[in-house]
């Protein structure tokens, strides 16, 4: 599979293309601005891009009203298309935020509900009740996502429902040739519908790939063969985050045993799953480490760690923006990319990533673990890699058997020799390639 050997950028298109947040009707080309990002795309190493919510929607994306038209605040189809088409010949897959758990209020369907209410033939694609009433004052009751009435939950046991969104993914396939698809809240989703779209989207086209986005609890429930090839890690994004915070590697170290270890009882050992730092749900990373040292140091955990690292544009050069200033301020509009120290690092962890069979498929070790610093192996047909991290403010020497003399920094490309033990320069990150 293609994306276990990718790096991943996230762009949310509304925000970052400085769209009005309510659907004003205006047809402007502005997913275009994605073509003049292509290079900086390139330069920073990432090869997939997955871009949250293009389609027709009320206001922020999530609340759909057509599954087959390119918001007008964006631009038109062909606008997208351009898009897309530029991106594969850039060497960069595609993949879009499949909303299929519920739509908005002006799904089209759903306004034929509230205007015909009984006799409208849409009136079973949701789950309704005109006994009640919602805070709209619709005169009838419907189930939204979550207590959000903006958010109309679709009925997924329905058939037409099924086969109207098969129908539109299919459409994104012929008509923009994506490459997978993110299922937003797929914790949510019906599990013998997720297991009909895998089965769909494997049939239109090979290697399709599908991660879904969950939280807490047992990933394979919804990670698994018959269902999503991967899905967001929760468990270790705020593991990652609080390890640097409270200056304890422990936390990290424990959670990607847990999940990769050796043992018998692993979770998700051979699995691949979205690992990130930030996205546009969550304050930007910049906004929540104590110390902004340790921005080299997160994203080298991420890229060295199992799963497929996944960035959120404008947080490679260090953008901040904090939860409680409210979605948009998580979502801007940035003019021009900047590629500053941490984007340059970025692209060499990038680089390393894609290049090296340990640290796409590798199993999970931990081999020196303290406080401060953590040293695990990543293992696979031969090739070891050793990631080694220091998060403290004071120079490290770690003494252990690396079952080797010498190694290559895949960071630096310099030699690298453990006699006399390994030192690590304060926040830093090494990815050390042993000899065989």
């Amino acid at each position: 599979m293609w994306a276990y050997e990718s790096v991943f950028y996230q762009i949310y298109p509304l925000g970052f293309c400085g769209a009005p947040y309510e659907n004003d009707g205006v047809q402007t080309s502005r997913i275009l601005k994605v073509l003049d990002w292509i290079p900086h795309i390139q330069k920073l190493g990432a090869n997939a891009i997955y871009f949250s919510p293009v389609f027709e929607s009320d206001t922020h994306g999530y609340n759909t009203r057509d599954y087959t038209k390119i918001d007008c605040r964006l631009g038109t189809n062909a606008d997208f298309k351009q898009v897309c088409d530029a991106l594969h010949k850039a060497g960069i897959k595609v993949v879009l935020d499949g909303v299929f758990n519920h739509v908005g209020r002006g799904f089209w369907a759903f306004m034929d509900v509230l205007s015909h209410r009984e006799a409208s033939r849409y009136r079973d694609w949701f789950h309704i009740s005109f006994e009640g009433n919602s805070h709209y004052n619709d005169g009838l009751w419907y189930e939204g996502w979550e207590g959000n009435f903006d958010l109309v939950k679709l009925n997924l046991r329905n058939e037409e429902v099924v086969q109207h969104i098969f129908s539109a993914v299919k459409g994104w396939i012929e008509e923009f040739d994506i490459d997978g698809l993110r299922l937003d809240v797929a914790y949510c989703l019906d599990h013998d519908f997720l297991r009909r779209l895998r089965e769909h989207t494997g049939g239109l086209k090979q290697d399709f790939f599908l991660v879904g986005e969950t939280l807490h609890g047992d990933y394979n429930q919804w990670m698994n063969d018959s269902m999503c090839h991967s899905v967001t890690n929760y468990e270790c994004y705020k593991g990652l985050y609080s390890s640097c915070n409270s200056m304890n590697m422990f936390e990290i170290c424990h959670s990607l045993a847990r999940q990769f270890g050796p043992e018998q009882w692993t979770l998700y050992k051979g699995k691949h799953l979205l690992s990130f730092v930030d996205n546009h749900d969550v304050s930007r990373i910049a906004s929540i480490l104590n110390n902004e040292k340790h921005l080299p140091v997160i994203y080298g955990l991420v890229f060295g760690m199992p799963g497929i690292p996944c960035v959120y544009y404008g947080s490679e050069w260090g953008a901040k923006a904090n939860k409680s200033e409210g979605d948009p301020a998580l979502r801007a509009c940035f003019e021009q990319p900047v590629f500053n120290e941490l984007s340059e690092f970025i692209s060499k962890l990038a680089k390393a990533k894609k290049n090296s069979k340990a640290l796409n498929y590798g199993n999970f070790r931990n081999v020196v673990l303290t406080n401060h610093q953590c040293i695990f192996e990543r293992a696979c047909d031969g090739e070891r890699v050793l990631v080694a991290v220091n998060a403290s403010d004071q120079p490290y020497t770690a003494h252990f058997d690396a079952g080797c003399g010498m190694a290559t920094d895949l960071i630096t490309g310099l030699p690298h020799d453990f006699g006399g033990g390994s030192e690590l320069p304060p926040y830093s990150v090494a990815y050390w390639l042993m000899e065989k």
